[in-house]
């Protein structure tokens, strides 16, 4: 009989050799006891560097709003939470906050938010073509639901990628973590994304309560049949404002297992070294990093608001300046033998 260490071995090699797994063999390798996990980190640290090379893109990130309609379970800025304070800034500070981001060399920025209706498709478009006209900078926007009319006015302003993460793809758990909102129309404005012909990143929590092994095979499944162009993956880490405050949280070792098995099934996906993971350690993103991820998104919002948009508890770098930011990611990527890319870091499916 094989041992435990010859299954995970073989079934490792077996995803590096592009041979597509099973479900049941992505739950045995989820599974894998941590003695053992190095040699799933270490074929998707090679994959890594055959497929996307050692070059990590760093895309600033931007939080423009703490504002949100949603009641998600799981989440700092939810609608219901009154003792966050509420901000968000105007459109020439967002501009202003992206010129910034490119003259710290930046050649990546991520406009996130709350889904705030201040913020209409309208407005967002002309924040995305300020941007576009003032910098050589490639915008992604992570803002939430909107229409396919809506999210194609975006993409005409000139927005090259959109990040909407699913969460879970069980829909019965989705629909108790997210009360006012509805998986077949998440999924869906996934696919309006793809159709609109945006770069479309999307992803899950690992750890939230009521997730098991099988959930997390079908979330890394899901982002397959997605053929997602990024793919961002992070533990769930309670919020002391929600309804998931005494939950136990998610594991960083499930997290590196999920990206790493993220990257032998997806192949050439930027996958970033998330910061959640640096907030559960302080070595997180650079584990990821050697776990298959190839992109980090430090951020580059006005000092002043970083520490109000709290989807969780002890989140890094909220003071640091931007410019100590760069510095500071820039040395741990060239610790690790990797250096910071110079493009855009498009898709690489395309």
């Amino acid at each position: 009989m094989e041992t435990k260490y010859e299954v995970i071995n073989q079934l490792s090699q077996k995803a590096y050799s592009k041979t597509s797994l099973s479900k049941d063999e992505i739950i045995e390798l989820l599974s894998c006891p941590e003695e053992y996990t190095h040699l799933i980190f270490d074929v998707a640290d090679k994959l890594r560097k055959e497929e996307v090379g050692d070059e990590v893109h760093l895309r600033g990130l931007i939080e423009f709003s703490n504002i949100c309609k949603r009641n998600c379970e799981y989440c700092g800025l939810r609608r219901d939470n009154q003792n966050l304070l509420r901000y968000r800034l105007e459109v020439d500070e967002i501009i202003a906050t992206a010129k910034n981001a490119e003259s710290l060399g930046y050649r990546s920025v991520v406009m996130q938010s709350g889904e705030d209706g201040f913020y209409t498709a309208e407005k967002i478009a002309t924040v995305v073509d300020g941007i576009k006209n003032s910098t050589d900078l490639a915008v992604t926007l992570s803002c939430g639901e909107f229409s396919k009319q809506d999210y194609k006015m975006m993409k005409n302003a000139g927005a090259d990628r959109y990040l909407l993460r699913f969460e879970t793809s069980n829909k019965e758990l989705y629909q108790a973590l997210h009360p006012d909102s509805d998986y077949e129309n998440r999924i869906q404005c996934l696919h309006n994304l793809k159709e609109l012909d945006y770069q479309v990143g999307s992803g899950f929590m690992v750890g939230l309560p009521g997730e098991t092994v099988e959930i997390l095979a079908d979330n890394l499944l899901l982002l397959k049949e997605l053929d997602v162009d990024m793919a961002g993956i992070g533990p769930f880490i309670p919020n002391p404002d929600t309804k998931l405050a005494n939950e136990k949280g998610g594991l960083l070792i499930d997290s590196l297992k999920a990206v790493a098995m993220a990257r032998l099934i997806l192949r050439n996906a930027h996958i970033p070294a998330t910061t959640a993971m640096g907030s559960l350690d302080p070595k997180g993103r650079e584990k990821a990093l050697n776990s298959g991820a190839n992109v980090v998104m430090p951020n580059v919002s006005p000092m002043k608001f970083r520490e109000l948009y709290a989807l969780y508890p002890n989140k890094i770098c909220i003071t640091d300046d931007p410019g100590h930011c760069r510095n500071c990611i820039t040395g741990k990527i060239h610790a690790l033998g990797r250096s910071v890319a110079k493009d855009h870091g498009h898709s690489l499916k395309r």
